[in-house]
């Protein structure tokens, strides 16, 4: 399973979405969940993209951090968050093996 979720925030609320993003990485570095991979990206339009892969059971909820950037992602939004599955097609080595 993969999905491409996209949002846009409030310009002046892309840095705080940003670091509760990087609270996310820093506690999955410091905890990985196995079956999970997971990459976000911060667009100059203060769009964000993340991309997540996982396996039966391993998920980003689990994380007090993560739990963190959901609090409020509403209200940080211009564009609220939208998800779609995706199909990787091709991949060197860049975001998902």
């Amino acid at each position: 399973m993969a999905d491409l979720i996209r949002y846009r925030t409030r310009p002046d609320l892309a840095d705080d979405n940003q670091r509760l993003i990087e609270a996310v990485f820093a506690e999955l570095h410091a905890s990985p969940i196995a079956g999970l991979r997971y990459c976000a990206l911060r667009l100059p339009d203060s769009a964000f993209v993340h991309l997540v892969a996982a396996t039966q059971g391993a998920s980003l909820p689990g994380l007090e951090s993560f739990r963190a950037f959901q609090r409020g992602v509403r209200a940080r939004c211009v564009e609220p968050p939208e998800a779609c599955a995706i199909t990787i097609i091709g991949n060197h080595g860049m975001l998902l093996p």
